[in-house]
């Protein structure tokens, strides 16, 4: 088949998660719904981060961001699903899909390295309580903020940079609810081996050098820990690190069943299917996890509650 261009290619066709018209109706329900939560529990967390000065400590300004990101990355997804389940439509624009690579690359990527950053948090808070208001100064916390930021949108600009190089045949389907990059590199015409050793790289730097921050810094927590005499204190500190520890696990955890379920299965509908507790699943629970577990954010949100009653 003959190639063509990807800049005059006018759209693709997301395949979805299923083509059943019944199903797809429930599918609309479940994941509105979800959207909704994500979108509520992560802006009540913002919220309650600007609202209430007890919670403007680090620890707070990074969950905050954090939850910024998850919303950012909801947004970079569902809302175009969902249109495409209301409207019966599969199609995309290749501006539109070029911005779903861009902005996912640059959201997932964030909330890696901010996760890292917050097991640093807590590594300082542990390790070094008495300087940690002193080491963890909130020019230090936006400095961590916007490097994280800043690497992620370089990260960002190398996916997109890969796409627009891109040469693709007739077949525009995507078999997947967004544009995956590596959806598309299968659907390219071009050689792709320089773009899969880029990805890989990518992969290895974003994901396994954050990770061993993260495993590092737990490492050097739990060490600290042991050595407190008593077991209230032991609770009292690790209490203040389940939350993200929880959240690190499914991030990760999701992140890796995305690859080995894409890896093992030969069907692209079933990694799409496993995409969605990564791109949809975890951004809603993240709030939920938090909110649960931290009494000074249920004591926020219960203050707000009472102020507006």
């Amino acid at each position: 088949m003959e190639p063509q261009n990807l800049t005059c290619v006018s759209e693709f066709l997301l395949l979805g998660l299923s083509d059943d018209p019944e199903l797809q109706l429930l599918l609309f329900g479940l994941f509105l719904s979800m959207y909704l939560v994500t979108m509520l529990g992560n802006l009540l967390i913002i919220l309650a981060f600007i609202s209430d000065s007890h919670l403007h400590t680090p620890m707070y300004f990074f969950l905050s961001n954090l939850s910024l990101t998850d919303i950012s990355i909801s947004t970079t997804t569902v809302p175009k699903m969902l249109v495409n389940l209301q409207m019966h439509s599969k199609s995309i624009t290749y501006a539109g899909c070029l911005a779903q690579v861009s902005f996912f690359s640059l959201f997932a990527c964030l909330e890696s390295l901010l996760l890292t950053v917050m097991a640093y948090d807590r590594l300082v808070a542990i390790c070094h309580p008495l300087y940690y208001l002193v080491i963890m100064n909130p020019r230090t916390c936006g400095l961590l903020v916007l490097a994280s930021f800043f690497t992620s949108f370089l990260t960002s600009q190398l996916h997109y940079l890969m796409m627009s190089q891109l040469t693709f045949c007739a077949d525009m389907e995507i078999p997947h609810f967004f544009c995956d990059l590596s959806q598309l590199l299968k659907l390219a015409c071009s050689d792709t081996s320089i773009n899969n050793i880029l990805i890989l790289f990518i992969g290895t730097i974003f994901g396994g050098v954050p990770l061993s921050g993260v495993l590092y810094s737990y490492y050097r927590i739990t060490s600290s820990i042991l050595r407190v005499s008593s077991s209230g204190g032991n609770y009292k500190a690790f209490s203040t690190c389940g939350s993200h520890l929880a959240i690190v696990c499914l991030f990760y955890g999701t992140g890796l069943g995305v690859y080995l379920s894409s890896a093992v299965s030969s069907s692209p509908r079933k990694g799409a299917v496993a995409s969605v507790m990564y791109a949809v699943v975890t951004p809603m629970l993240n709030p939920i996890i938090y909110s649960l577990r931290n009494k000074d954010i249920k004591s926020a949100l219960w203050r707000i509650t009472h102020r507006i009653a």
